[in-house]
């Protein structure tokens, strides 16, 4: 059992930058892969980027790629999003996600087991 949550959030202008946490609790987050994910208001969510358990492979969304960076800290059972040049589309609840995998990528947001509660961000023009 995985437990997430997730902080950093916030309204922001675009162009500017924002660095979302998510802290895990529970055993073994190294053999988690660990992702975000993303829901705007009246769309789906949305795959954002994950990142392997070693973290030695990551996958990232073309809309974001380029500008989003992701990164976990295992002795510290924490993953983080920095999120560089935000436009208005990134506005969104992001959402951090675990499986227990050792596959280098997973973008099915079926295959989740965990999730967090949400950060809400907002990227005003």
């Amino acid at each position: 059992q995985v437990q997430l949550v997730e902080s950093g959030g916030g309204l922001v202008q675009a162009g500017d930058s924002l660095r979302l946490s998510c802290a895990a609790s529970g055993r073994a987050f190294n053999t988690y892969l660990m992702a975000w994910f993303r829901q705007a208001p009246g769309k789906e969510r949305e795959f954002v980027v994950s990142i392997s358990w070693s973290g030695g492979d990551t996958y990232y969304a073309d809309s974001v790629k380029g500008r989003f960076t992701i990164s976990r800290d295992n002795a510290k059972n924490t993953v983080s999003l920095q999120m560089n040049s935000l436009k208005p589309e990134d506005t969104a609840v992001y959402y951090c996600a675990a499986v227990n995998t050792f596959r280098p990528v997973v973008t099915n947001i079926h295959e989740y087991q965990y999730w967090g509660q949400g950060t809400q961000v907002t990227v005003s023009s």
